[in-house]
């Protein structure tokens, strides 16, 4: 930690000048006789972090203790030894854990991104055993910042933690009216279905496919949109839905508007033939030819950087439906 950090401040009162910390004998880093890159850590950072590892050997678990580990982690809050330490601490103080997590809510706030912070608060909220500020935290973080992945990867495990589905559908819609194109949103929108498997029936398939069809009407080049549509079919045994997402595909593809440069639409329809074609579903020669086109047209015109890929897919097809391949 340089003497540059922002957090640190010149007339801080230094541990070793502080006479109820006389007792505690300070540990000086240890970098070895010939550190390779010595960092030049400032005074301030020096201090606290030899009475750190001061109270560390003695096991010193006390609440000046706590607050030396909050200067700690203010000089530097990913440090995952002072905050396994300090939980350390908590448990043994039986500390008042809201505090806590009124606490770690302040850090996250300055450090959203910071695996160390979000670890700590999933440990003391698992040690709480109770869920309910989960979701409105997340929620408040993913306003600053919707794509943040730790707060939807803790969102995701306080919802599996203490079953709190409910509701879960309508944030995500709400976040999909601001930005349609957020493929975290749809990301968790799927991990809401496939984590609540009592939930998921065909119906709900054929209403999730309805509200795919729509956004795809706004956002018909984003590809989030069709690999939610792609694990939704996936789910689901029944054939209405995807027959219904095949005749909006086929409308605007038929058309020539839009739709005609958009790749996935053109992924989605060769796909879909290519699986007739292994599930001997309509005439094979037809599939093909029409599979063989939409690659070709990938490959020659609307995704050519890939278009090496879309060339082997071609020839693939061929190698295992030769028979059948027009050129």
């Amino acid at each position: 930690m340089s003497s540059s950090s922002d957090e640190e401040c010149n007339d801080y009162p230094r541990y070793r000048d502080r006479p109820e910390w006389k007792d505690v004998q300070p540990i000086t880093q240890d970098d070895g006789e010939y550190p390779v890159v010595a960092i030049a850590y400032s005074d301030q950072y020096q201090d606290v972090y030899d009475y750190f590892r001061g109270i560390v050997v003695r096991q010193e678990k006390s609440e000046r203790a706590l607050q030396l580990c909050i200067d700690a982690l203010t000089l530097n809050p990913a440090n995952y030894t002072v905050w396994h330490y300090r939980r350390q601490i908590l448990r043994h103080l039986n500390s008042d854990l809201m505090k806590e997590i009124e606490y770690i809510s302040e850090v996250i706030g300055k450090h959203p991104k910071n695996y160390q912070v979000w670890h700590h608060r999933r440990v003391i909220v698992g040690w709480q055993g109770d869920g309910s500020l989960e979701c409105p935290f997340t929620e408040e973080m993913l306003r600053a910042d919707a794509k943040n992945y730790h707060a939807w990867q803790h969102r995701q495990w306080a919802l599996s933690k203490f079953k709190m589905f409910d509701g879960e559908l309508e944030f995500t819609e709400r976040l999909l009216e601001d930005d349609v194109r957020n493929n975290s949103v749809w990301n968790h929108r799927f991990f809401v279905f496939s984590s609540a498997k009592e939930q998921f029936s065909n119906k709900i398939a054929d209403r999730e496919i309805d509200f795919v069809i729509t956004k795809l009407r706004i956002a018909l080049y984003n590809e989030s949109v069709w690999n939610y549509a792609r694990g939704i079919l996936l789910h689901c045994d029944s054939d209405g839905p995807k027959a219904k997402l095949l005749k909006f595909c086929y409308d605007i593809y038929e058309k020539g508007d839009n739709g005609e440069h958009s790749i996935y639409l053109f992924m989605f329809l060769a796909d879909n033939a290519v699986e007739d074609i292994e599930n001997g579903c309509g005439d094979i020669n037809t599939k093909t030819t029409f599979a063989t086109k939409l690659y070709s047209e990938l490959a020659l015109k609307y995704d050519v950087i890939r278009a090496s890929y879309w060339n082997f897919i071609i020839q693939d097809l061929h190698h295992r439906f030769p028979a059948s391949f027009v050129k």
